[in-house]
Formats: C-alpha cells, structure tokens, sequence
C-alpha cells in the first residue's frame, strides 16, 4: 500500500519568462535617467549662476546705482528672496509650461526671447548634420572601396589637415575665398534681419553652414571608412562574393548594413557636438543664433534665461543620445529582436 511519501512528487512549474524587448527597455530605462540628468543639470546650472558676480539688477542699472535704488529692483525681480525660493519658483513655472520672465527685458517672457534663437541654431545645426552626414558616409565609403589608392591617401591627409584647424579658422579662410578676396558669391556675415526667418534669407545661411560641414564631415569619413572595411573584410561578405553576388549588390546588401551601427553613434555624436561648437560659428557670422544669446545672457546675469537655454541643451543631448542608441539597436538586427 503506497503512502504520500511514496507518490512521485509534482515537478515544479517553472515560470514563464518574461520577453525582454530591447527598444522598448532602452527607451523607458534611457528616459528615466534623461529626466534625472535634466534636473540635475536645472540645479547645477542655479547654483553656478548664483555664483556669478553681481546680479541683474546691477546688470540694469550700471555702474552709476545707488544701493538704495539697487535694493528696490532688487525686490521688484525678487533677487532679495532666498535662492531656494528662486529655484523652487522658476522650476515649479517650468512644470507648468511657465518659462518665466527676463530680468533684463522685464516685460519680455524669456520664451519670446529665447524661441526665434532657437529656431535660428535648429535650422543651421539640421542643414550642416544631414549635409556633413550624407557627405561624410558617401566620401568613408568611396575611400573604404578604394583603400591604400591615392583617393583614400588624398582624403585621409586632408580629413587630418581639416581636424587640426579650429573652427573659426575654417569660418575665416570661407570668407576669404567665397565673400570677400578671391569671390564675391555670398554675404561675409549672416545677421538675419529682426522678425524673419531663415529660410526667408536662404544666402545668410551657406558660408555658417558650408563652414559646420567642412568641420564635421572628416569625423564622420573616418569612421564611415574603419567601419566599412572592416566589414568588407569579413566572412559573410567574402562569401557574398564567392556565392557570384554583383559587387554593389555585396556592398550595399551586406557591407554597408553592417557598417551603419558605428557611423549613426558618430553622426549622433556630430550633432551634438554641432549643438555646442555652434557658438563660434555663430559669433564669426554675426549670426542671431542661441549661443550668442547664450553669452549675452550670461554677461547681464539673466539667470532665467541662462537656465532655460542651457536645459534646453541638456535636452537635446538627452534626447540625441537616446535617439543614436534606439538607431543604432534597430540598424542591428541580432540586438533588436524581442528576447
């Protein structure tokens, strides 16, 4: 007679596992810490600021205040308060869509101010990122196809002599060649007329970009190159070309799929660094663009102004970074797959 302890005993039901979906995964885990960074940085950036000698009241008034005049418009812009009330009253506005108020403009709402800069640097980083990209992919490319010719030497020296110079050195030799020694073929500054927009004055806007891309498509090239030889020498593209497969059809099919992963983290890369190497760019040109109002905020300690504009960098960083990532899951097909 058997007994319970003699009944086999029921194997134990392993749980169902749970799908792993990489997009999906980076995107809600690359998001959190996004928001985290931006507050972060909204802190750092206050505190800096409160740091900076003197105040926009004294920014207001000039040299010749006096402290009684200098406490009142201090009261009125509410520098007198503590500056964890000040933190908490423009981060609390931001929530709410609230950008605040210039203290120097006063009246101006730093949104009117600080949106048409924006408008300006977005449509000048945009037109040099897609150009320098699609130039630097196709000159990395052609180079990798024809490696050790003189093509690839020729454009190796040159990507290298054109990474040595610094970016206003490049901004400089443009005008000298294209606007004011050698030709007279487009304006040697871009100052946008107040109220229009740049695509309304298409000429402003080819020597700042010609200039963005002449800075970044070396990088880009150069990592387009590695990336492609690299899959051009490797087992599944040589037996590509043993199977008979046409050469454009092995190197657009399955070379040039394989090479894409590393050249969008570089031209993700590009623009960020167009985001922030703007600045020069924009300062040779006389170009009304978000880092000259960046420096001039900072020079008359328009705290709202500098808090908006450098979280409104940190956002792009955040959400291009993202972006480079989620592109590059997708662009490789072993990684993107649900698991």
């Amino acid at each position: 007679m058997s007994t319970l302890d003699d009944a086999p005993s029921a194997a134990p039901t392993a749980l169902p596992r749970k799908a792993v979906h990489p997009v999906r995964d980076l995107l809600v885990q690359r998001t959190l810490f996004g928001l985290l960074t931006l507050w972060l940085v909204s802190v750092i950036v206050f505190w800096a600021t409160q740091l900076l000698p003197g105040n926009a009241a004294y920014a207001i008034l000039g040299q010749t205040a006096t402290p009684e005049s200098l406490a009142a418009l201090e009261k009125r812009l509410g520098l007198d308060q503590p500056a964890v009330v000040q933190y908490w009253q423009w981060f609390s506005g931001v929530l709410h869509g609230d950008l605040g108020t210039s203290l120097v403009g006063q009246q101006t709402g730093v949104g009117e101010l600080v949106w048409p800069r924006v408008l300006n640097s977005a449509v000048l980083v945009l037109l040099a990122g897609v150009i320098g990209a699609a130039v630097g992919v196709a000159l990395g490319l052609l180079a990798a196809i024809r490696r050790d010719s003189v093509l690839d030497h020729g454009l190796s020296v040159t990507s290298l002599a054109v990474t040595s110079l610094p970016e206003f050195a490049i901004a400089i030799g443009v005008v000298f060649v294209l606007a004011t020694n050698v030709f007279h073929l487009f304006p040697a500054v871009s100052p946008l007329p107040p109220g229009s927009k740049p695509w309304d004055e298409p000429q402003m806007l080819v020597l700042p970009v010609l200039t963005l891309v002449i800075v970044v498509v070396p990088y880009i090239q150069r990592m387009m190159r590695g990336a492609a030889i690299e899959a051009l020498e490797s087992e599944y593209v040589e037996f590509a070309r043993l199977k008979g497969l046409p050469r454009t059809a092995v190197l657009l099919k399955h070379a040039l799929p394989n090479a894409l992963p590393a050249t969008i983290q570089a031209i993700g890369l590009t623009f960020l660094y167009l985001a922030g190497g703007i600045v020069l760019v924009e300062y040779v040109f006389a170009y009304p663009g978000i880092g000259s109002g960046l420096v001039s905020a900072v020079t008359d300690k328009d705290i709202p102004v500098i808090q908006f504009i450098v979280l409104l960098l940190a956002a792009f960083y955040v959400v291009m970074n993202i972006g480079a990532d989620v592109a590059t899951l997708i662009a490789t097909p072993r990684r993107r797959r649900p698991r």
